[in-house]
């Protein structure tokens, strides 16, 4: 029972952090409507989820890893098995005569509805977390 409830945790745990990444990318490109030559990113929220959960291989996912220190001034380092997504450059609707690919209608949209389903799995987390608590509680 506890391996099925941290399998469930550790899906919100990619879900949310794969999030947040897209985020980021989506308000680089915001921030760089305005600079020539520069081509909007983002990555395949799905695709790269179900590679994170180690669906498309077959293969399961190695465990985060960390090293041990012999030393406090040792930087403290740790592999994870996720890695960055990877980034797609966004086809532009409308080419710009200086080179930039960002469509600020669609990034704004994009950011959005991103944001809308952050907060949902935020949510639907939480519940699960109160949930469980309630279980344990009776």
């Amino acid at each position: 029972m506890i391996d099925r409830i941290g399998k469930d945790f550790e899906f919100y745990q990619k879900a949310l952090a794969l999030r947040q990444q897209r985020q980021e990318l989506l308000a680089t490109n915001i921030a760089n409507s305005d600079t020539p030559n520069y081509k909007a990113r983002d990555i395949d929220f799905n695709a790269t989820l179900r590679e994170a959960m180690g669906e498309n291989s077959g293969v399961p996912r190695l465990p985060d890893t960390s090293l041990t220190l012999t030393s406090s001034r040792h930087i403290p380092a740790r592999a994870h098995s996720t890695g960055p997504a990877e980034e797609l450059y966004r086809v532009p609707l409308q080419p710009s005569l200086d080179g930039n690919t960002v469509d600020m209608n669609v990034e704004r949209v994009q950011f959005a509805d991103n944001t809308a389903k952050y907060q949902t799995d935020l949510q639907v987390l939480n519940g699960r977390i109160k949930s469980l608590l309630t279980a344990l509680q009776q």
